[in-house]
Protein backbone atom coordinates (compact mmCIF):
# COMPACT_ATOMS: atom_id res chain seq x y z
CA UNK A 1 0.00 0.00 0.00
CA UNK A 2 0.93 3.66 0.29
CA UNK A 3 0.40 6.72 2.39
CA UNK A 4 -2.46 9.00 1.82
CA UNK A 5 -2.38 12.39 2.63
CA UNK A 6 -5.72 14.50 3.36
CA UNK A 7 -7.05 17.50 4.71
CA UNK A 8 -9.30 16.48 7.51
CA UNK A 9 -9.39 15.66 11.43
CA UNK A 10 -7.55 12.46 12.00
CA UNK A 11 -9.71 11.93 15.02
CA UNK A 12 -12.49 11.94 12.72
CA UNK A 13 -11.49 9.40 10.46
CA UNK A 14 -12.74 8.14 6.45
CA UNK A 15 -13.01 4.72 5.72
CA UNK A 16 -14.86 1.42 6.53
CA UNK A 17 -14.05 -1.86 8.29
CA UNK A 18 -11.03 -1.75 11.48
CA UNK A 19 -9.04 1.40 11.93
CA UNK A 20 -5.77 2.95 14.42
CA UNK A 21 -5.30 6.40 15.16
CA UNK A 22 -1.82 6.09 15.74
CA UNK A 23 -0.17 8.94 17.42
CA UNK A 24 3.19 9.40 19.42
CA UNK A 25 3.45 10.19 23.17
CA UNK A 26 5.66 10.88 25.75
CA UNK A 27 7.68 8.79 28.08
CA UNK A 28 7.50 11.13 31.30
CA UNK A 29 3.56 10.10 31.48
CA UNK A 30 2.29 13.36 30.55
CA UNK A 31 -0.60 14.32 28.41
CA UNK A 32 -1.94 17.60 27.94
CA UNK A 33 -0.88 19.46 24.53
CA UNK A 34 -0.94 18.85 20.97
CA UNK A 35 -2.77 16.14 19.19
CA UNK A 36 -3.75 13.87 22.49
CA UNK A 37 -5.99 16.79 23.40
CA UNK A 38 -8.05 16.43 20.37
CA UNK A 39 -7.95 12.47 20.92
CA UNK A 40 -9.43 13.60 24.67
CA UNK A 41 -12.14 15.95 23.08
CA UNK A 42 -13.55 12.68 21.43
CA UNK A 43 -12.96 9.66 24.04
CA UNK A 44 -12.24 9.86 27.55
CA UNK A 45 -10.59 5.94 27.27
CA UNK A 46 -7.26 6.79 25.59
CA UNK A 47 -6.05 9.43 28.21
CA UNK A 48 -7.13 7.55 30.91
CA UNK A 49 -5.74 4.22 29.74
CA UNK A 50 -1.88 6.51 29.15
CA UNK A 51 -2.22 7.77 32.68
CA UNK A 52 -3.12 4.49 33.92
CA UNK A 53 -0.36 2.48 31.74
CA UNK A 54 2.39 5.30 32.65
CA UNK A 55 1.78 5.22 36.66
CA UNK A 56 2.26 1.13 36.32
CA UNK A 57 5.22 1.62 35.03
CA UNK A 58 4.53 -2.32 33.16
CA UNK A 59 5.51 -2.14 29.87
CA UNK A 60 5.79 1.39 29.97
CA UNK A 61 8.49 2.92 27.73
CA UNK A 62 10.10 4.22 24.51
CA UNK A 63 9.04 1.82 21.73
CA UNK A 64 6.14 0.66 23.46
CA UNK A 65 2.30 0.76 22.13
CA UNK A 66 -1.24 0.47 23.64
CA UNK A 67 -3.69 0.04 22.10
CA UNK A 68 -7.32 1.61 23.19
CA UNK A 69 -10.82 0.92 21.42
CA UNK A 70 -13.25 3.68 21.35
CA UNK A 71 -15.67 2.86 18.73
CA UNK A 72 -16.67 -0.61 17.25
CA UNK A 73 -14.05 -0.96 14.45
CA UNK A 74 -12.11 2.02 15.77
CA UNK A 75 -9.18 2.07 18.34
CA UNK A 76 -6.17 4.48 18.74
CA UNK A 77 -2.43 3.46 19.40
CA UNK A 78 -0.83 5.23 22.00
CA UNK A 79 2.74 5.00 20.50
CA UNK A 80 5.26 5.68 23.17
CA UNK A 81 8.28 7.58 20.85
CA UNK A 82 8.83 10.70 22.41
CA UNK A 83 11.63 11.20 24.79
CA UNK A 84 10.50 13.89 27.87
CA UNK A 85 9.58 17.20 26.15
CA UNK A 86 11.06 19.89 23.72
CA UNK A 87 13.73 22.04 25.67
CA UNK A 88 17.38 23.57 25.01
CA UNK A 89 18.97 20.04 26.26
CA UNK A 90 16.36 17.99 24.37
CA UNK A 91 15.86 20.04 20.96
CA UNK A 92 14.57 17.00 19.54
CA UNK A 93 12.48 14.89 21.81
CA UNK A 94 11.14 12.07 19.34
CA UNK A 95 13.11 8.90 19.19
CA UNK A 96 12.99 7.89 15.76
CA UNK A 97 14.52 4.16 17.33
CA UNK A 98 12.15 4.24 18.90
CA UNK A 99 9.56 5.90 16.98
CA UNK A 100 10.35 2.39 14.40
CA UNK A 101 9.71 -0.27 17.05
CA UNK A 102 6.19 1.36 17.58
CA UNK A 103 5.04 1.52 14.41
CA UNK A 104 6.68 -2.46 13.61
CA UNK A 105 4.72 -3.66 17.04
CA UNK A 106 1.79 -1.62 15.68
CA UNK A 107 1.72 -4.06 12.19
CA UNK A 108 2.54 -6.81 14.30
CA UNK A 109 -0.35 -6.23 16.46
CA UNK A 110 -3.44 -5.07 14.15
CA UNK A 111 -5.24 -7.46 10.92
CA UNK A 112 -4.91 -6.85 7.57
CA UNK A 113 -7.50 -4.54 6.00
CA UNK A 114 -6.69 -2.50 8.86
CA UNK A 115 -6.60 1.60 7.92
CA UNK A 116 -3.90 2.89 9.93
CA UNK A 117 -4.90 7.10 10.47
CA UNK A 118 -2.60 9.60 12.06
CA UNK A 119 -1.63 13.62 11.85
CA UNK A 120 2.01 14.41 10.78
CA UNK A 121 3.21 12.10 13.73
CA UNK A 122 6.33 13.60 15.74
CA UNK A 123 6.42 16.79 13.65
CA UNK A 124 4.55 18.62 16.34
CA UNK A 125 5.68 19.07 20.39
CA UNK A 126 8.08 16.47 19.89
CA UNK A 127 10.29 18.27 17.04
CA UNK A 128 10.64 15.65 14.53
CA UNK A 129 10.87 16.23 11.11
CA UNK A 130 8.50 14.63 8.06
CA UNK A 131 11.53 13.69 6.11
CA UNK A 132 12.78 11.24 8.67
CA UNK A 133 9.35 10.31 9.45
CA UNK A 134 7.85 9.49 6.31
CA UNK A 135 10.47 6.27 5.40
CA UNK A 136 9.79 4.84 8.46
CA UNK A 137 5.91 4.41 8.06
CA UNK A 138 7.00 3.87 4.56
CA UNK A 139 9.39 0.88 5.49
CA UNK A 140 6.95 -0.36 8.47
CA UNK A 141 3.54 0.17 7.27
CA UNK A 142 2.95 1.15 3.59
CA UNK A 143 5.35 -2.02 2.59
CA UNK A 144 3.44 -4.13 5.27
CA UNK A 145 0.47 -3.86 2.79
CA UNK A 146 -1.16 -1.29 5.57
CA UNK A 147 -3.16 1.56 4.13
CA UNK A 148 -1.64 4.63 5.60
CA UNK A 149 -3.40 7.87 5.97
CA UNK A 150 -2.04 11.19 6.98
CA UNK A 151 -4.15 13.90 7.93
CA UNK A 152 -3.59 17.73 7.88
CA UNK A 153 -5.62 20.16 9.27
CA UNK A 154 -7.66 22.08 6.95
CA UNK A 155 -5.76 25.78 6.38
CA UNK A 156 -7.57 28.40 9.12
Amino acid sequence: MAITYLIGDATAPDGRGPGVIAHVCNDSGGWGKGFVLAISRRWPEPEAAYRRWARSGQDFGLGMVQLVKVEDQLWVANMVAQHGYVNPANPVAIRYEALAQCLSKLAGRIGDGTIIHMPRIGCGLAGGKWDQIEPLLEEHLATAGFDVRVYDLPAT
